[in-house]
């Protein structure tokens, strides 16, 4: 069920769909919420799914800097969006959740789990990293935003979104390639900046991770080059309870590329 609300004044839309364990699947950059679709198909009848449109994507309206006592030269940040996660929940009446979070879903994720640890029963992270951007990465973004506003958002992503699949599947599924690309093209040029600067003024986040109790879910790729293997495996051993999954030939995109095992890993995870 669709469903919307307001935030600072803006618009926020979310799908609230079947019932038991309340789970958050947080969608990544260039994505909305029907990135996991296939997800949703499978567990939707184990649980109660909460998949929201983050600010400046799908459905819901970018929150901008200067607002709720914020100045200008205050950008929005990975914290920013985890609070309209915190008011979703509220919106549904929630104390807590189990948050899964793709790529920039899995950031968001990190820095919810650093605010508001108690409403949190576990997470994990799908193609993503507690680690801060490096220096290249940093100017790689510099880059990014830059060639956004010459540009537009819809030609950048145009060029990306191929380098998020493995060799084989962008051979073998080029049309679920082009299927990415084309929802891409609704996303503002501001809001996937917006995203790019948040990304890269986000901190290092392995302190969440280190020592933390609760049962954490790692989804790995062998060929992402987003959130590469060599990346995450210091970070697999920092958890108490640790649940890796490694896709052998799958890159950034495992819920598309590897879509049984995914539904799998997530549904043995939500029911620990």
């Amino acid at each position: 069920m669709q469903k919307f609300f307001q935030y600072q004044e803006k618009k926020i839309a979310y799908r609230s769909i079947g019932a038991g364990k309340p789970v958050m699947l947080i969608h990544g950059f260039g994505e909305d919420s029907q990135i996991w679709n296939k997800q949703i198909e499978f567990l939707q009848n184990h649980c109660h799914l909460i998949v929201p449109d983050l600010p400046g994507s799908g459905k819901s309206e970018m929150i901008t800097e200067g607002q709720k006592d914020r100045t200008v030269e205050e950008p929005i940040s990975m914290a920013d969006y985890a609070e309209v996660l915190s008011a979703i929940l509220e919106e549904e009446n929630l104390t807590n959740c189990i948050m899964l979070g793709h790529s920039m879903g899995g950031y968001i994720t990190l820095a919810f789990a650093e605010k508001y640890a108690d409403k949190l029963s576990k997470f994990g992270l799908v193609h993503s990293s507690a680690i801060a951007d490096s220096t290249e990465k940093i100017a790689n973004r510099i880059k990014g935003i830059d060639l956004m506003e010459i540009y537009g958002a819809a030609p950048f992503l145009k060029n990306t979104i191929p380098n998020l699949f493995s060799s084989k599947f962008k051979a073998e599924h080029p049309e679920m390639v082009a299927t990415l690309i084309e929802s891409s093209q609704q996303f503002s040029t501001p809001a996937c900046q917006q995203y790019y600067r948040a990304m890269m003024n986000r901190p290092d986040r392995t302190n969440v991770l280190k020592g933390n109790p609760k049962p954490i879910l790692f989804v790995i790729g062998t060929e992402d080059v987003a959130a590469p293997l060599n990346d995450l495996l210091p970070q697999i051993s920092l958890p108490i309870y640790p649940h890796v999954h490694i896709l052998e030939g799958v890159g950034h995109m495992g819920m598309w590329e590897a879509t049984t095992q995914v539904n799998q890993y997530l549904f043995d995870f939500i029911n620990l």
